[in-house]
């Protein structure tokens, strides 16, 4: 993975020294709120319904054991003893005193970490495929191209007042896992017809108040040009964005109101001005960040013992079947550790967990870790023979739950219970549905389900493109969840239909369960998964269930 050089350390210590001393006006009073608040977002510090929230980048979603026992140190030395896995691949500390930050700051360098540009109207933390640099489907390992733009759009002169916020996602499968469609840029992985690597370009996806799908503006895109191609995408936001109105200031209104060909036509221009100054230390850059990627020796081993397991443990077999996935080398694994106990908050990890991950990676896996948009922890490279032991400590350490792409594997952005913005709770909501499926046992019967729970239209918890998607709303001072259905955040990016009416805050369990045994009895094979359902019947007989309508049947 990629270690820091020495500007990095550089511009991270003087950021730090900065924002400390901006900090130090703060409490004497020499700043406003209003005159610190554009401030501290450059520095990912909120100001929450509670505390100060502080969000640490991890950028493309990659770290290694010390990283993470540095967050565990944090979060019991400035903290509650815990911190918040984020969709940006991020992690938020909800609790930190604002006296506090500096030393926060400092403790984060000291390991090659920072808050930088994880919030205000910038091009925040660039998110890729969780499994990167392991998936057996991958064409090329994306994190490089992520590194790059990383460091290129970090403190970027001319894209730091952007007219919003800015997001892109990148993937370097054929298999979406990095919702990038959902993104101001989506960038696919393609190979060209002489087998050269390229990407297939997309802009304008975004969830919020306005939920939109990006479109494809280049099908292939050679990856000498990206760095280009992306400053010239930036650079015609930055021009004709919307800064009269924040709600209609993202990339994707730019795209609906100009139209896709317009849009595309001006990126076009714009490229072809800036194609030409590219540094020509591009592809050597390119070249030395890449080779701090390159794959580890992968051992190899007798994976006997992982069999033989198999074949005696159940409770091992049931999590293999859920939480591992096939990894390029055929002796290893990749292995989702669920930070989605039945009844816990999603996301969360305490600090002594967050210990045993480290140390679990350092003795398994290569010493590295991944965070997943779906608020997991991955060791991406663990050998076979050493499953055994992994499953044995992560039970230990209350993280073996076996539902990783079940019901209960939900995302959930913090709600009213952490956010200022939130106009309902997310995170019960989630706890109960974990707990109430856990008490029916139909979650391996169910198969592949990605419930999606926000609360509030900011749709941090992206439950546009859940496969069920639930809205926390404020209905003249009473909690209402609507529901959506049909959501998809891979390759066939879709976002989810209106089912109708909400649902009061203790009716959405039973709703949801409504929706669970309606599928089960509407599915051809149980190899039929919900989405495929949806698909092929539509929503009516869903919305039957849903409503407690008559005809449910009757309408497939």
């Amino acid at each position: 993975m990629y270690r820091y050089d020495d500007f990095d350390e550089a511009f991270v210590r003087n950021r730090v020294a900065q924002f400390s001393q901006q900090i130090g006006r703060r409490v004497e009073g020499a700043l406003t709120e209003d005159e610190f608040r554009p401030l501290r977002l450059m520095n990912g510090l909120y100001l929450q319904l509670h505390a100060y929230m502080l969000r640490v980048a991890i950028p493309y979603g990659t770290l290694d054991s010390r990283k993470m026992r540095q967050l565990a140190h944090v979060a019991e030395t400035w903290d509650k003893g815990y911190g918040h896995f984020t969709t940006r691949q991020n992690i938020q500390f909800n609790w930190p005193k604002l006296t506090d930050v500096p030393a926060i700051l400092t403790a984060l360098a000291d390991v090659g970490m920072h808050a930088i540009q994880t919030s205000g109207n910038t091009i925040r933390n660039v998110t890729a495929d969780h499994f990167a640099g392991a998936a057996a489907d991958e064409i090329a390992d994306p994190r490089p191209y992520a590194e790059l733009l990383r460091q290129w759009s970090t403190d970027h002169p001319e894209f730091q007042f952007l007219p919003r916020k800015f997001k892109i996602g990148i993937t370097g499968a054929p298999h979406d896992r990095a919702v990038t469609r959902s993104h101001d840029i989506g960038l696919q992985m393609r190979r060209g017809p002489d087998g050269s690597i390229g990407f297939e370009v997309s802009v304008g996806g975004g969830l919020g108040r306005t939920p939109l799908i990006a479109q494809s503006v280049r099908e292939f895109l050679p990856e000498a040009d990206l760095l280009a191609y992306v400053e010239a995408i930036l650079s015609v936001y930055n021009m004709l964005g919307r800064r009269d109105n924040k709600h209609k200031a993202r990339l994707k209104i730019t795209l609906h109101e100009l139209g896709r060909d317009t849009l595309a036509a001006l990126i076009e221009a714009r490229f072809e001005e800036l194609r030409g100054h590219v540094p020509e230390t591009l592809g050597p850059a390119l070249d030395r960040i890449r080779a701090a990627f390159a794959p580890p020796a992968f051992r190899q081993a007798d994976t006997a013992v992982h069999e033989a397991t198999l074949r005696v443990d159940p409770l091992y077999r049931r999590w293999a079947e859920t939480n591992l996935a096939e990894h390029r080398d055929a002796g290893h694994a990749m292995v989702t550790v669920s930070l989605k106990a039945h009844g816990a908050t999603p996301g969360d990890a305490s600090a002594a967990q967050m210990r045993v991950l480290a140390d679990l990676a350092e003795a398994y896996s290569y010493d590295e870790l991944r965070i997943s948009h779906e608020q997991n922890v991955i060791l991406p490279h663990v050998h076979k023979s050493d499953l055994p032991v992994v499953h044995a400590a992560l039970l230990r350490a209350g993280l073996a739950t076996a539902n990783v792409g079940l019901v209960s594997d939900i995302i959930a952005c913090p709600g009213m219970d952490y956010c200022s913005l939130a106009t309902a709770r997310s995170i019960p909501i989630a706890q109960a549905i974990g707990l109430r499926f856990k008490e029916l046992d139909l979650e391996h019967e169910i198969g592949p389900m990605k419930i999606k729970i926000s609360g509030c239209i900011n749709a941090c918890g992206h439950h546009h493109v859940g496969h069920i998607g639930i809205l926390g709303l404020d209905r003249a001072g009473v909690e209402t969840y609507q529901i959506t259905l049909g959501g998809d955040g891979t390759e066939t990016a879709a976002i989810g239909e209106k089912a109708g009416p909400g649902f009061a805050y203790d009716e959405v369990v039973p709703a949801v369960e409504r929706l669970m045994l309606a599928y089960l009895d509407l599915r051809t094979a149980p190899g039929e998964s919900f989405l495929e359902a949806f698909r092929r019947l539509g929503p009516a007989p869903f919305r039957a269930a849903l409503y407690e309508t008559e005809g449910a049947r009757d309408a497939a």
